[in-house]
């Protein structure tokens, strides 16, 4: 039936408006171009009609045209719109319809549907729909079309919605519809609605038909349901080759990729001939074993099956040698292909992003384009990757702007694509303004936002995100609970991460491997090393990424002998540990400062052939660092040809770490010098080093460059930063950034509360302590150190009890010999000696020489001599070289005056080739660091220092200063121990400051010993008489000096 097409011209596209021709005009022509065709409409004195022509690239047959000037529909012009579809050709298709619609044709079902057919296939679906719409009558195959136009469109949902009122109609689907809205319902990831079309497939007769089953079995695949696929394609009765392939890609995408080979060759055994799709499912299972052997045998059988010129197969044999690492091979094929098409470059670009090779990918990308080929939204994927993993975020703008032009942003896999990029590159706001945009959000671009924000460490907006989701009946999978886990565990919120185990009880997933790896991981970041044990042990299936979360979880929670016996254990069951394993066991190496070890391990990483491989590179340099041998870090380090950011980061925070902080600072500049953008672990990692150097001056210079890169708002980077202004003695800047933050974690929690405790300020960290509770942050190990040290700081010994009592009581957390000394030092500040020495009698593991050199210390501020010698006995015992303690036991014996006792140690120190870490001060003057020592007169003003400090000291005896000879510990006379104590290190460094600043400015002093009690009384009389603010950073604490009196009221 002919019906008319009712649709004004102002509802088309632009520029689709025909213009008017005069028909009294024998002469008359008028000629529409477009880039491929030109149609001609003029009077022929033949037939004494106007006809419409068509010359050009494109052959057209005429309609005939009448008197009157209306074009007579012929049953050519639906194989001139097939062949518009075909082609993709918008421009002709849009001038047909433009000369349709002013002539006003009568125009079948056919051409309707054409129509649709053609507004859907070249991404303009709106007016595929608005023709749809305005249809009278529609058959099944109008509905199919419009359906699957909105899948091909990126819309799923309205495919399903019109699905839905298709069956309302009484339209009944053929097998054409049903495949339609069973890749819809694959690409929302809807399981449940994907068994219900399944049960309709049944009941409307269609389960035999292996068209639908094939499609069906992809759908369940894609829904991450391989039982249910598998169970289908069992119950075929008759499987043909479409059927067995769609299997076998189902696997492959599930990860399954053994299964997918062991189909294969059953495939093989039943007499099917594989076709260019299994082959291609096939060599993807090889690239993902990295099974070369196997790959080069189905090489071997395409050729011998006559397939070895099929793109799409060479494609993938390309794919298959690019993953197994031989990029050669990869390269070789490639250039043999007679004819190169889009998917065949994008696997060589796949190929080189697999290998590490991204600047390579993105001249290749350029390359291809040069050639005229235009990307797919597949290269456009991989390009993105190479760009959020080698290239950066300038590059990735670039990609992006091309995407847009070339409309792929209405495809999700392109769009996910982007939000990962701008992720991983750090740019959140980017991806999440992106994530707004994207109408149709399926499963896969929700999780993708989530991860990026749990990357970037916003793991409370990740977890904002999940609950948003789920309130819109979005069903999470594997992907999602894992970063969901990761958020929870990054919070340390155990409590969050236990509700999100429940549900993912409740959704089935409890024994998928990745779901339980995440477990393993978030117990064990929330301190619960026995729930991960417990949760390894009842995991079904245990694969190398479970092994590594378990190791890697002792190693985080400090039982590095059990991650390695573990991992001892993994080798033993013939588990062969990945890039990321070897990592967790080079770290517990590097916890345990076990060298030998850690050189065994990388004697095999270099076997392996795994030393270029960048993570292992980074914890091979990490681990020699950590052991102390920073010259064997630096060769790995210069030894690694492809230096990424984590190889910088490694080798800047190596040198933090080891005291090297102007190195640190040194390697940092170079890194900018190599064009190396830095991320937040390298802005972390040099934070510490000026925070070590209580460089004020120079801390401030890194925040000024993190506000240029957009990552103040990273929580390391805040958490740093916070860490950073408490440790160069402004603990005001330091709350002013937390309070900026605009999300907290644990550890930035951890870096506030640790400044206050550090400079003195009990009251307000324990404020802080309740504050973070009050918001639901669960504390762990290392926030009860610091609330643990506020408390020893300001001597509030009954408050210490408490919270030492309450944290394996109330908290769950296991106690540390951190938690130990903490409680020792706090017990004998206030001088409790004998209660510290009982806690330290009744801990549950041997004490060390932390803990027994914190109470030696003790001893020497209440000088119990006999004391002092049996904890000394202890820590020879365990430190038989630690000259720290021999210095402590030396000037107990000192300040009672056993000055025989003092030779008898001096001569041990001589014999056993100890020697005693000389006392120093330092104090940085327009970004130089300037040292001294006692006595030192190498400063070249040395001079003008002397001069300062005869100056200050005479203003200071004036002032009232009455000099404390008891810490001069020597055996000399008075005027011999005046002079000693007058030029002590802090001294000299106070008086060069006085010199090199203005009036007024404050003064920033680091020990590297405890401030002896005289030096600490005259600076409180300096900061008087000066009317100066003096910081003093020693071992204990800060101590800020400010009209005449020490913000830790003496009690240090």
């Amino acid at each position: 039936m002919n019906v008319r097409m009712a649709i004004t011209l102002s509802s088309l596209p632009t520029n689709l408006h025909a213009q008017e021709y005069p028909n009294n005009n024998l002469n008359a022509a008028t000629t529409l171009f477009s880039s491929k065709l030109s149609i001609r409409y003029g009077y022929s004195r033949r037939d004494m009609r106007y006809r419409c022509y068509a010359i050009g690239t494109s052959t057209v047959n005429a309609s005939v045209v009448n008197e009157e000037g209306n074009v007579l529909v012929q049953h050519k012009l639906p194989k001139l719109l097939q062949r518009c579809i075909e082609s993709r050709n918008m421009s002709e298709g849009k001038q047909v319809h433009a000369r349709c619609l002013k002539d006003e044709i009568e125009a079948s079902i056919v051409i309707w549907n054409n129509l649709i057919n053609l507004y859907a296939n070249c991404g303009q679906i709106e007016y595929g729909r608005q023709l749809f719409d305005r249809m009278s009558q529609r058959n099944v195959v109008s509905w199919t079309l419009i359906i699957a136009g909105y899948v091909q469109n990126g819309q799923p949902h309205e495919a399903v919605k019109l699905f839905h009122e298709m069956n309302q109609v009484g339209i009944r689907p053929n097998h054409f519809t049903l495949t339609a809205i069973a890749r819809a319902l694959s690409s929302l990831a809807e399981l449940e609605k994907c068994k219900v079309l399944h049960a309709y497939v049944i009941k409307a007769g269609f389960e035999l038909n292996i068209f639908v089953g094939s499609v069906l079995i992809d759908t369940y695949a894609k829904c991450t349901s391989v039982e249910d696929a598998r169970k289908l394609f069992d119950g075929m009765p008759d499987s043909d080759i479409v059927v067995w392939s769609a299997m076998i890609v189902g696997y492959v995408q599930n990860g399954q990729s053994e299964d997918a080979v062991k189909l294969f060759r059953q495939m093989q055994r039943e007499g099917m001939r594989p076709n260019r799709y299994t082959f291609a499912g096939v060599l993807n299972s090889c690239g993902n074993l990295l099974s070369l052997e196997w790959g080069e045998e189905v090489h071997a059988q395409l050729i011998k099956f006559g397939l070895e010129s099929e793109i799409s197969v060479v494609s993938s044999l390309v794919d298959m040698y690019a993953k197994c690492g031989n990029m050669e091979t990869a390269l070789q094929v490639f250039e043999r292909m007679p004819h190169l098409d889009v998917v065949s470059w994008t696997a060589v670009i796949s190929g080189y992003v697999h290998n590490g090779r991204g600047h390579e990918a993105m001249e290749l990308f350029c390359e291809m384009q040069e050639a005229g080929m235009n990307p797919n939204q597949y290269t456009f994927v991989n390009i993105l990757r190479a760009c959020a993993n080698f290239v950066g975020v300038e590059q990735c703008k670039q990609v992006h702007a091309h995407i847009a032009k070339t409309g792929h942003e209405i495809y999700r896999t392109v769009g996910s694509a982007l939000v990962d990029t701008y992720n991983k590159c750090g740019y959140i706001e980017e991806a999440q303004r992106l994530f707004d945009r994207i109408p149709e959000r399926n499963l896969v671009l929700w999780t993708t936002m989530i991860a990026g924000y749990v990357q970037n460490g916003f793991c409370k907006s990740g977890l904002e995100l999940f609950h948003k989701m789920q309130q819109l009946g979005l069903k999470p999978n594997h992907y999602t609970f894992a970063s969901v886990l990761r958020a929870c565990g990054s919070m340390s919120a155990m409590k969050e991460g236990k509700i999100v185990h429940a549900c993912i009880i409740r959704n089935g997933f409890e024994s998928d491997t990745a779901v339980g790896s995440a477990l393993i991981d978030m117990y064990a970041k929330c301190g619960s090393v026995k729930e991960a044990c417990k949760w390894f042990e009842k995991m079904p299936e245990q694969n190398v990424i479970s092994w590594t979360a378990m190791i890697t979880g002792y190693v985080q929670n400090g039982h590095g002998e059990e991650a390695l016996q573990l991992f001892k254990e993994m080798l033993q069951v013939g588990v062969k540990p990945n890039e990321f394993t070897l990592a967790g066991f080079l770290s517990a190496c590097a916890s345990l400062v076990v060298l030998e070890e850690g050189k065994g391990a990388h004697a095999h990483i270099i076997k392996v052939g795994l030393e270029s491989n960048v993570s292992v590179s980074s914890a091979t340099v990490d681990m020699y660092v950590k052991c102390g041998d920073i010259e064997n870090a630096r060769k790995v380090f210069d030894q690694t040809l492809e230096r990424d950011v984590v190889s910088w980061t490694t080798m800047v925070s190596g040198y933090a770490q080891n005291g090297y902080s102007e190195d640190a600072l040194k390697l940092f500049y170079q890194m900018q010098e190599a064009g190396v953008d830095s991320n937040q672990y390298t802005f972390s990692s040099i934070l510490k080093a000026s925070s070590s150097l209580v460089s004020l001056d120079r801390g401030k210079q890194i925040h000024a460059q993190i506000l240029k890169y957009g990552l103040n708002s990273d929580i390391s980077v805040g958490s740093s930063l916070v860490d950073m202004y408490a440790k160069c003695g402004s603990i005001e800047d330091a709350r002013c950034v937390f309070d900026k933050m605009p999300e907290h974690a644990i550890v930035s929690w951890n870096a506030i509360i640790t400044g206050y405790a550090q400079h003195g300020h009990g009251i307000e960290a324990l404020q802080l302590f309740e504050k973070m509770q009050s918001i639901g942050m669960q504390p762990d190990h290392i926030t009860f150190v610091s609330v643990l040290s506020a408390c020893s700081h300001v001597g509030m010994v009954n408050e210490g009890r408490h919270f030492f009592d309450s944290i394996s009581r109330d908290y769950g957390i296991e106690l540390t010999v951190e938690h130990y000394s903490c409680m020792v030092d706090l017990l004998g500040r206030a001088g409790c000696l004998d209660e510290a020495m009982d806690l330290i009698n009744k801990m549950s593991f041997e004490p060390d020489a932390l803990v027994w050199g914190t109470l030696l210390g003790a001893c020497r501020i209440y000088n119990n001599v006999e004391l002092g010698k049996r904890v000394a006995e202890n820590i020879f015992e365990l430190e038989p070289q630690a000259s720290a303690t021999y210095v402590l036991l030396s000037n107990i014996y000192a300040a009672a005056g056993r000055w025989d006792d003092v030779a008898k140690i001096r001569t041990t120190m001589l014999e056993r080739g100890i020697r005693k870490e000389p006392g120093h001060s330092q104090i940085e003057i327009k970004n130089s660091l300037h040292t001294f020592v006692a006595e030192d007169r190498s400063h070249p003003q040395s001079e003008e220092i002397y001069a300062k400090l005869r100056e200050l000291t005479k203003q200071i005896k004036e002032a009232g200063y009455v000099l404390d000879p008891s810490f001069a510990l020597h055996d000399m006379e008075q005027e011999q121990k005046e002079q000693c104590l007058f030029h002590h290190s802090e001294r000299l460094a106070i008086a060069f400051g006085f010199i090199s600043t203005p009036p007024g400015t404050t003064i920033r002093i680091i020990k590297n010993l405890r401030v002896c009690g005289d030096c600490h009384t005259a600076t409180k009389f300096i900061s008087k008489i000066s009317e100066r603010k003096i910081i003093v950073r020693d071992t204990n604490r800060y101590h800020h000096f400010e009209d005449g009196l020490c913000s830790c009221g003496d009690y240090w």
